[in-house]
């Protein structure tokens, strides 16, 4: 008999910075969405993008493993640091199949994403080769009768937080302590980031 592979939804982005509504989101997968646990897959910064305020790939990955810390159904990745770029969610899954055998990663994405998913790279063949989790974003709803068979409808809760609105709160001097992890935002403080 076959052995069950893990069930591991594949969370990326840039993290920047990570916070609740992140982790309330793939804590919501991991205990009622059916996956066994969830990957924060850190991207790496694009050379072709200009970003001013974005934090250094690792310091990124630092505050995203300390707001997992204790959680054993989480994980932080940077995978995607060590492959070509600009790097394409198609070419990591293709990797994370073939590095981690063991694994049935699930693509996690908002419904903001999959509006314009026709926009993504090799967008069929990810599509084809790898099973979607979609996630509600405000303003961007999605019929789950109208899914594909291989794209499932997390019906989580709708969270209204951006790491945008945390950015400009931070920098407009807001005390946002409530919207990150408690060791998180006092990395953020302590290290005078995004003011």
């Amino acid at each position: 008999m076959a052995e069950k592979k893990i069930k591991t939804g594949v969370f990326g982005g840039s993290f920047n910075p990570i916070h609740i509504g992140h982790l309330a989101l793939a804590n919501y997968l991991c205990e009622f969405g059916g996956l066994d646990e969830v990957w924060f897959l850190v991207s790496p910064h694009n050379p072709l993008k200009a970003h001013d305020d974005l934090l250094d790939d690792t310091l990124r990955l630092e505050l995203a493993q300390q707001a997992i810390d204790g959680y054993s159904r989480f994980r932080v990745s940077d995978f995607e640091f060590h492959l070509p770029r600009p790097s394409y969610m198609v070419h990591t899954l293709d990797k994370l199949r073939e590095t981690y055998p063991q694994h049935a990663f699930h693509l996690i994405i908002g419904s903001d994403n999959w509006k314009v998913f026709n926009q993504w790279h090799e967008y069929e063949r990810l599509l084809t080769e790898n099973p979607v989790l979609i996630y509600p974003r405000p303003g961007f709803p999605v019929d789950p009768t109208s899914l594909p068979q291989n794209v499932q409808w997390a019906d989580a809760p709708l969270l209204d937080i951006s790491s945008t609105f945390i950015r400009q709160s931070l920098r407009n001097g807001k005390d946002i302590r409530f919207f990150l992890p408690p060791t998180v935002y006092q990395t953020i403080i302590d290290k005078h980031l995004y003011s």
